[in-house]
């Protein structure tokens, strides 16, 4: 990748929501994680292009408590900020979905560093979710946030509400006000002020294909605000050809220089008899932003469709990192330059490595081992893959449509209610799972079951004896909206376990529901007669095709 030039996405597969500040030379980025821990992954840049983990913000019980939350609930689209020395987010908790209710909280933390300490929350409101913060230049701070109206018969946006947070008090003081509403839903509200105009920036048309983002400026912090006549910034509701769709819920961000961009989400679908199906879900991107004379922003290029590349900043003083280096081009190379880790884990170290990511409940020791046998993950087993409590499994994001995923479990059940595998998972809804389990008769069995939108089915035809096995090697392969699943007895000899899966079927446009997380794939263990029964893993591989 040629200096000065940013390859969207910048942060593949599932990272949406972004919110992006600069504090002097460094970038941060912040994204939604949903009912996945440890929650809110911070990445840090010197020049907008390459970009490296700087850990997770939420990582804490006393932060988050996701126990119970439903598929596609839990945190919400946090918003950084940095004022008087100290990193700000403010965040959302969603217990409830779909419709009409939305049970929600608002918490505010802070933190010296952005590898924090960070305080303990301060509760907000519950009146609607995306929260964000504005510090004016007259020394005042203003949450925002949309307010939902879950009344029948009534739109259930009601507006974006603006209301004084008092610094020394740690609370909302005073009663919200009514900025701006709107016939369409708009969320995600931001606040910028620049050469005496207000600007609020706003996510439009919900999250799927008719997403884009809507700008409004006022000389008032309270409005009235003007929407742009223009129109949206940026959307691609306009057509299915862009290689970049779903675009929207943007964040600006100036560099030492003066100039703008913005960060904000994307899909990048795969085709299927269907449509479009995005298997990644929703990824952070960055476009360049320039202004009008009359005082209006515009993406650089004069349209309104984002970009696969886009001319970045002046070069940075500051050398990039080595795990984020520019040769890095292959798309296996740009995921680990994303994401500075290796494409393996040998689970050599004594803790898990960061870029996994636990279900509702952080990992630790009673069900999670990385000593129990040096050099293998060991995973005991819980409740159910339907449970949203207490799930034994571990998953990474899928980062590309063509990928393979392999580990070697050792697995001795002994009832049924015992199994243990490789998962392909986006929610408890919908999940494809290679497992090891027990029968009566055969011992040993190796088979697949899946949960497709809610209907859970066994394949007893897939099933394979391993009892003899001396090892169980599993595979995972992704080919765009196609998944084949396999297994060795010896990593050379590989049997197909099923038909050819469909794999768009893990993506956010599968189904009825609201669905707003992307595909994970990884490691879990159930037993659901309470016993434990561990399941050790030797390793876990995810590589390009």
């Amino acid at each position: 990748m040629p200096a000065g030039l940013i390859r969207n996405p910048v942060l593949p597969g599932f990272h949406p929501d972004p919110s992006i500040i600069r504090v002097a030379d460094t970038y941060y980025l912040v994204n939604s994680t949903f009912e996945w821990l440890p929650g809110v992954p911070v990445h840090r840049s010197t020049d907008l292009a390459h970009w490296e983990p700087a850990g997770h913000i939420l990582d804490r019980p006393d932060l988050v408590d996701l126990r119970g939350v439903a598929d596609s609930a839990g945190v919400w689209a946090p918003s950084l900020s940095y004022h008087d020395g100290l990193f700000w987010l403010v965040y959302t908790v969603v217990r409830t979905t779909g419709s009409p209710f939305k049970d929600v909280d608002n918490y505010l933390i802070t933190a010296p560093s952005i590898e924090g300490p960070w305080s303990a929350p301060v509760y907000l409101n519950s009146s609607g979710f995306d929260p964000s913060v504005f510090h004016d230049e007259d020394g005042r701070t203003w949450l925002l946030n949309i307010q939902w109206d879950a009344r029948d018969g009534r739109p259930s946006f009601a507006g974006i509400l603006l209301q004084e947070y008092d610094r020394e008090q740690r609370r909302l003081t005073g009663r919200p006000r009514t900025i701006l509403t709107h016939e369409e839903l708009v969320e995600g509200p931001n606040l910028y002020r620049r050469e005496g105009w207000y600007y609020l920036m706003l996510a439009h048309g919900g999250t799927g294909w008719n997403h884009g983002i809507l700008m409004a400026k006022s000389r008032s912090l309270a409005g009235p605000y003007e929407l742009d006549p223009d129109g949206d910034l940026m959307t691609t509701r306009h057509t299915w050809k862009a290689p970049l769709l779903k675009a929207g819920h943007g964040e600006l961000v100036q560099t030492p220089e003066g100039e703008w961009y913005i960060a904000h989400l994307a899909s990048r679908p795969v085709d299927t008899e269907d449509g479009p199906r995005s298997i990644l879900g929703r990824e952070t991107c960055v476009e360049k932003i320039v202004w009008t004379d009359d005082g209006w922003p515009r993406l650089e290029h004069g349209g309104t469709e984002p970009r696969l590349t886009v001319p970045g900043p002046p070069p940075s003083p500051l050398p990039i990192p080595a795990a984020t280096s520019p040769a890095a081009t292959s798309p296996a190379a740009t995921a680990a330059a994303v994401t500075g880790r290796a494409e393996r884990d040998d689970f050599d170290a004594t803790t898990l490595d960061a870029s996994w990511c636990t279900l509702r409940v952080p990992a630790d020791p009673s069900w999670l081992s990385l000593t129990d046998r040096p050099g293998h993950l060991r995973l005991s087993g819980r409740q159910s893959l339907h449970s949203r409590f207490e799930q034994s499994l571990v998953a990474r994001r899928l980062r590309l449509v063509r990928c393979e995923a392999a580990t070697v479990v050792d697995f001795r059940p002994d009832h049924f209610t015992q199994a243990a595998g490789l998962i392909c998972w986006y929610d408890t809804s919908t999940y494809f799972y290679l497992r090891v389990t027990h029968d009566e008769t055969r011992g040993r069995i190796l088979g697949l079951v899946e949960n497709d939108a809610g209907t859970y089915r066994e394949h007893p035809a897939t099933e394979i004896a391993v009892d003899d096995w001396p090892a169980i090697h599993l595979r995972a392969r992704f080919d765009e909206a196609e998944l084949r699943l396999s297994a060795s007895p010896d990593g050379l000899d590989w049997q197909d376990v099923g038909p050819v899966l469909d794999a768009s079927r893990l993506s956010d446009d599968y189904g009825d529901a609201l669905r707003f997380t992307g595909a994970f794939v990884g490691l879990c263990a159930q037993d659901l007669g309470g016993t434990r029964r561990p399941a050790f893993f030797d390793h876990f591989a995810l590589k390009d095709l």
